[in-house]
């Protein structure tokens, strides 16, 4: 049997009541993290004009925009929401595959919701659902995808965002193979602006959003789609890996359906920067913390690092130590680790044109220097770790073994609750951050998903 068929069967056969304890809870506190990263994806440049674009493509329509309030097309408005959910580089992603799983899942199946009789338990399960299957595509062959200028999320989030509109859209198991076929040929996510630091990477878990919304009507209305998306001649994973000697393991895409839960090793984010940079930050400003250590004082920053991570964020040099803009910084090591050392924090300020063109916090990044270490782990895990030589000849160490927000090494629910209140502070009031708080957290109580929705927009 085709995957995509595979797919389809499990999705059918899938209810709420399948889903584990813990992961409907990871799923519910995903939903409130993705509607705060929107909202203050509203506040930046990038955002105001994917809303103006989007509002320039789609006439009035069902559908709000979180913040604005704006309501188009469904594909439109889950278009939007998601793009902005990425515009600083805050959310969360599966460790392996790099998919920035949710963002996509949560603008569609929210979008979604105002069209279709929905409740709460039908989005979380629309939403779990479609995160799984997104990491799972993006398990096949990870680490290829990066080093080739592809963004996993852009091609692998596609599928998981069909599937949960299918589901939501009552299409059965061939409808829903059909849909996948389809948005095969939608996957696209060119990484060319890690080059110059422009932002189209940002929209990829928009136009995710709104592919699978589009190839679901497609599949429902009839329109047929290669079975073979996946694992075909000219599927997804054989067109862009021509490599023949590359890992292909098809079996992680359907192998321990319902009992083997990929999303549980999906990790939050505690900084608004590339995820393999965390442990990194964490190390730095654990030793920043403990040794009172003043930045001018530091002469050398030494950053050992798993060779896949070298042309993601570390290469090349010259263009990681003076990044262009905001985005490009985001995924730069040298950076953000000097950002961070110097002001103590990376929030959600981090990475402003003031920042970007401090001098000091130049002068740190020059002496930050990555070096190969073949026995850090691939991206299955993320480690990090940091020596800082100081001008006195001072030496002080750290090492994390597993980025905070993963599994091994968990954000608390309390942080998620600060992290969404700071992102959502500049376009709702306390009382609407609380209550949109507690809405969301009992998300699988709601008869609808209207009280939620409401509270997303600004009065």
């Amino acid at each position: 049997m085709f995957h995509a068929r595979a797919l389809a069967d499990w999705v059918s056969a899938t209810g709420f009541d399948d889903i584990p304890d813990d992961v409907v809870t990871a799923t519910k506190y995903r939903v409130l993290d993705v509607i705060g990263l929107s909202l203050a994806g509203l506040g930046t440049d990038f955002g105001r004009s994917v809303l103006a674009a989007a509002q320039a493509m789609s006439p009035p329509g069902p559908a709000r925009v979180w913040g604005d309030g704006a309501r188009l097309a469904v594909t439109t408005a889950a278009f939007a929401n998601g793009s902005r959910s990425q515009a600083m580089e805050f959310d969360d992603t599966h460790n392996e595959s790099i998919v920035h799983m949710s963002g996509p899942s949560v603008a569609a199946a929210l979008a979604l919701a105002e069209v279709v009789p929905a409740n709460g338990r039908d989005v979380i399960a629309a939403v779990t659902i479609g995160n799984e299957i997104s990491c799972r595509v993006g398990c096949i062959t990870p680490g290829q995808f990066h080093k080739r200028g592809f963004h996993p999320t852009g091609l692998f989030a596609p599928f998981g965002t069909t599937y949960l509109a299918g589901r939501m859209l009552g299409l059965d198991a061939p409808q829903l193979a059909n849909a996948a076929g389809i948005v095969g040929s939608f996957a696209a996510g060119l990484l060319e602006c890690w080059v110059d630091g422009t932002q189209s990477k940002y929209l990829h878990p928009g136009w995710a959003a709104q592919s699978g919304i589009a190839a679901a009507y497609l599949g429902r209305a009839g329109t047929t789609g290669p079975g073979a998306v996946i694992e075909g001649r000219f599927g997804l994973i054989e067109s862009h890996v021509q490599d023949k000697d590359a890992r292909r393991d098809y079996a992680r895409v359907a192998d321990g359906l319902g009992s083997r839960w990929e999303t549980r090793k999906a990790s939050f984010k505690p900084y608004p920067a590339a995820h393999v940079i965390h442990p990194y930050i964490d190390a730095i400003l654990s030793l920043r913390e403990r040794h009172g250590l003043a930045p001018d004082a530091v002469q050398e920053i030494v950053v050992p690092v798993a060779s896949y991570i070298l042309p993601i964020v570390c290469e090349p040099v010259a263009e990681k130590r003076r990044p262009n803009t905001d985005s490009h910084g985001r995924v730069s090591m040298q950076y953000s680790l000097a950002e961070a050392l110097f002001h103590g924090r990376l929030g959600k300020d981090a990475y402003s044109r003031e920042s970007l063109k401090n001098p000091r916090i130049l002068n740190l990044a020059d002496r930050v220097r990555v070096e190969a270490d073949p026995s850090f782990p691939g991206p299955e895990r993320f480690k990090g770790a940091v020596k800082i030589v100081m001008k006195d000849s001072a030496v002080y160490e750290a090492v994390e073994e597993h980025n905070r927000g993963s599994a091994e090494n968990p954000m608390k629910p309390e942080d998620i609750v600060a992290k969404f209140d700071e992102n959502a502070a500049d376009i709702l009031d306390k009382d609407r951050r609380q209550r949109l708080v507690y809405a969301a957290l009992n998300l699988a109580t709601a008869t609808g998903l209207e009280p939620l929705l409401a509270l997303a927009v600004e009065q």
